[in-house]
């Protein structure tokens, strides 16, 4: 193995652990409802006021990702990830839990930013689905990971262990990238001479294509966040499972994420990411439909499983696009302009849907979210006929 393909699979381990936290919040939202004794939009804080966080992180972590070593930048992310996990373990108030959600957040910006960077430098263009759905597959396999080891330590020890244990591999490994051989060097830094070069270059940023890619990104975002924040939520509250079962069922999702970012990444390579991303979408719109019409608990799970292979999938051609939309001396700041879209639209539609199921009913985050995948769809046409 060479050491370009080893430095994309330790940024692709890398990505493992950091997602191993992901989606365990959203997950302990019932349990968060219960323990602290909050309404369901107060519980939605644990979700919009992080998302804000990373938000902000975004712009200054593509600054960073396009002028310092990514070694540094791994390692601040894993070291702050497993802190975070800690101090929330530690915590009995609401707010605490909060601000270290947070700072998990922040941690998730210096790497997905510096980490992609890296990658679509890295990888040559041919290639770069494939390699985008590997990066991702992993991610998928850590929040897989987390989620699973959640519903032991739910039947067993309770939520704050499972901060605890996992804190401890994410601060190993930060150590181990720190140390690296293979990060000696980056493909990060630029010469001063392309850094001005690359202000000519900044309107390529803000073209046309990459504007509408961006209202696209935004509007599924909306419909993903939707019903992923709340889908444990309705399983307990309108199906009546467990919060130890609910968790299980959220964490197959993840598993099927594996698959589909696999299968995404080598549709990519044969189809481009453009006509890949369509067909995930269309996946997305018609399991989201027989999730909101089972009346029977395995046709409601065959629905979830079916809109999280869908769902999970679309990350390898995001990415892709993101890479052939804008220029490689750019990333760091395409990324970051591209995570920061997501970022805000992750912070605000929490409490939105939360406020629509107040009035109406859990059932519904289902249609809201179907209503704007199905605009994303729409929005995203353009992009086959818009140039670079």
């Amino acid at each position: 193995m060479s050491e370009m393909e080893m430095r994309f699979w330790m940024v692709c381990v890398t990505h493992m652990f950091l997602e191993v936290y992901f989606l365990i919040q959203v997950a302990l939202i019932p349990v968060f409802i219960r323990e602290f004794s909050l309404s369901l939009i107060e519980a939605s804080f644990v979700a919009t006021i992080p998302s804000l966080f990373q938000l902000l992180m975004n712009l200054p972590a593509g600054f960073l990702a396009d002028r310092i070593n990514a070694k540094y930048l791994l390692f601040t992310s894993m070291v702050v990830e497993g802190l975070s996990a800690l101090a929330i373990s530690q915590t009995n108030n609401f707010w605490l839990l909060v601000l270290g959600v947070s700072a998990m957040r922040i941690s998730s910006a210096i790497y997905h930013i510096s980490g992609l960077t890296l990658i679509s430098r890295l990888v040559k263009q041919d290639r770069m689905n494939r390699s985008m759905g590997s990066h991702n597959a992993l991610g998928s396999l850590g929040a897989a990971i987390g989620l699973l080891s959640l519903s032991i330590f739910l039947l067993t020890t309770g939520w704050r262990m499972i901060y605890i244990f996992w804190s401890v591999p994410l601060l190993v490994w930060g150590f181990v990238l720190l140390r690296s051989p293979q990060f000696q060097t980056s493909g990060t830094e630029r010469s001063k001479s392309e850094k001005r070069e690359s202000l000519g270059r900044l309107p390529l940023v803000f073209s046309t294509a990459f504007l509408t890619f961006l209202v696209a990104i935004g509007l599924r975002e909306v419909g993903n966040t939707g019903t992923s924040t709340f889908m444990t939520t309705y399983l307990v509250t309108k199906r009546g499972l467990s919060e130890a079962t609910a968790s299980l069922i959220f964490g197959l999702g993840p598993f099927m994420g594996i698959a589909g970012s696999l299968n995404s990444g080598y549709l990519g390579e044969k189809m481009g990411a453009k006509r890949t991303l369509d067909i995930l979408m269309l996946g997305c719109i018609l399991s989201l439909t027989i999730l909101a019409g089972s009346a029977q608990l395995p046709l409601l799970v065959l629905g979830y499983l079916l809109y999280a292979f869908f769902s999970n999938s679309v990350w390898s051609p995001l990415n892709t696009m993101v890479a052939d939309l804008t220029q490689a001396e750019d990333r760091g700041l395409s990324f970051s302009v591209y995570f920061l879209t997501e970022g805000l639209i992750v912070s605000i539609t929490p409490p939105i849907a939360a406020t629509i199921v107040g009035f109406t009913d859990m059932w519904y985050i289902f249609p809201f979210s179907i209503v704007f995948l199905a605009a994303c769809l729409i929005v995203f046409q353009p992009l086959f006929h818009l140039r670079r």
